[in-house]
């Protein structure tokens, strides 16, 4: 298929459209002191972003308690909704083609690791909270690498996984697509390096978001 026919794209949130790693990974290093566990290092923390919080705290700290990944995920809430004041910028180039996307009639989407709380409070912050036809959190559908989130929001548009592009920085977003029979592009600028995304086949490999724009053939 050509990626002249995509009819809907998908795009991650953290570290694709909005420049948020760094408050990421200091607030799981937060929560990690305040519950008593050793730091993990920087790499470690960007390897598990993208999934959903507990089943990221559980990959970290596996032998962490039920009682204790309670309370680790409301020290890192509280870190990460006080840095959050100010909401963590999008990265250049995605306001302008998201617009150009909607003008040439894609559907577009969010999939994403965060809770549906913390994908609302962002959303409103942005003034984009009817922008997207439809988006999906990790607390309210399975947490990635499983395709479910991609099939719901394949079935709320109406469009076949080949008619789906999946856009993300860390390898399961990649590997999601993949498990829902779709086609997907790698951000080098986010979670995870373009080297370490390259297994996973995407079809493109982006430096910069409004390089998406160009391949699709609808640059301004």
């Amino acid at each position: 298929m050509s990626h002249l026919d995509y009819k809907l794209l998908i795009f991650d949130w953290d570290g694709t459209l909005a420049n948020s790693i760094g408050r990421i990974v200091e607030s799981m290093h937060m929560a990690s002191t305040r519950s008593g566990f050793d730091l993990c290092s920087d790499l470690a923390v960007k390897g598990i972003i993208g999934l959903g919080l507990p089943e990221a705290i559980r990959t970290l700290y596996p032998e962490i308690s039920d009682a204790g990944l309670v309370a680790f995920r409301e020290h890192y809430a509280d870190h990460y909704i006080a840095l959050e004041a100010e909401p963590s910028p999008l990265f250049e180039g995605v306001v302008q083609s998201l617009e150009a996307f909607r003008a040439e009639g894609y559907h577009l989407a969010v999939a994403t690791g965060k809770a549906r709380r913390g994908l609302d409070r962002v959303l409103k912050a942005h003034g984009w909270e009817d922008y997207f036809d439809i988006t999906r959190a990790a607390d309210e559908t399975a947490s990635k690498p499983h395709p479910l989130m991609l099939e719901q929001i394949l079935a709320h548009c109406g469009v076949s996984p080949r008619q789906a592009l999946m856009v993300g920085d860390a390898s399961f977003d990649l590997m999601m697509a993949r498990n829902a029979g779709m086609d997907s592009v790698a951000v080098s600028y986010g979670a995870q390096s373009a080297e370490a995304l390259q297994c996973y086949e995407p079809r493109l490999t982006i430096d910069h978001f409004s390089e998406l724009q160009a391949w699709l053939g609808r640059a301004l």
